[in-house]
């Protein structure tokens, strides 16, 4: 069952819902997650009576839906994976790797009319017919689509020893800004010079899982540095352990307890 997290745009703060514990077979932690009627509203300029609507799918790959706008975050999974949602005007696409990359899954899902926003490395492998769809983003550039601007920014390695799994250029975290309010995904990173140096993230999807990414210390040492409003841990699973998400949480709320850590269940399929 898919855990649903909708941010809404009004002025008003409103939590509905209950949370669950689950135990990790492999990590042997509790994992609090958010239930599927949870409901969050935070306030943007009283201008805005739309509504941003963030639904996990399954470990860095989501759904976005805001101002009749859908959006896939890193679509893997199948056709089966988004069964029940619109077909998307938007695809950001992070990194080359099958987690985050998967061309059977594009065309099964018939994404002829979307925009795919992705880096040069994931345009380079995407066939001939996709060519009018593809806005190339860099680290460091930016493009308007549906009244959204998404900035892509730099995601890669820090520690030698997983240097070789995301080289500095190659993929980009995203950030993108509806409104006044400005979400950022990390994709495939460790804390890194520019992570560290965001400014006013509103609500930010950290990864953290070895060998690939980032221990949940290092990725709770950067929040503490960004200091965004919301943070949700997603991309926690590794090999061959689940990343201590309640860590990571406890140690961003002691370092600043004015950061809320919000746990949604992105591994529906997995066996607890």
């Amino acid at each position: 069952m898919k855990k649903i997290l909708f941010i809404l745009i009004s002025s008003s703060i409103l939590f509905l819902g209950c949370k669950e514990n689950k135990k990790d077979a492999t990590a042997g932690q509790d994992i609090t997650v958010e239930a599927n009627d949870t409901v969050e509203a935070i306030s943007m300029n009283k201008d805005e009576n739309s509504e941003v609507k963030i639904t996990p799918i399954e470990h860095a790959t989501a759904v976005l839906e805001w101002n009749n706008i859908t959006i896939y975050i890193d679509p893997v999974g199948g056709a089966e994976a988004f069964q029940g949602y619109k077909s998307p005007e938007l695809i950001l696409i992070t990194d080359i790797h099958g987690d985050h990359f998967n061309l059977e899954t594009l065309e099964a899902l018939g994404t002829d009319k979307a925009k795919i926003i992705a880096p040069q490395a994931v345009a380079d492998k995407l066939p001939e017919v996709f060519t009018p769809q593809i806005d190339v983003l860099n680290n460091g550039e930016s493009k308007e689509r549906y009244g959204i601007t998404i900035e892509a920014v730099p995601m890669y390695n820090l520690r030698e020893e997983a240097l070789k799994f995301h080289e500095k250029g190659r993929g980009n975290g995203y950030i993108l800004t509806f409104g006044d309010q400005r979400v950022y995904f990390s994709g495939d990173t460790e804390d890194i010079p520019e992570m560290r140096s965001l400014k006013d993230i509103d609500q930010a999807f950290i990864c953290m899982n070895l060998p690939y990414t980032m221990t949940p210390e290092s990725a709770a040492d950067a929040v503490l540095e960004f200091k965004p409003k919301k943070v949700y841990p997603y991309h926690y699973r590794g090999k061959p352990d689940v990343s201590d998400v309640s860590k990571f949480k406890e140690l961003v709320n002691a370092g600043d307890s004015n950061i809320e850590v919000i746990q949604l269940d992105w591994y529906p399929n997995e066996a607890y």
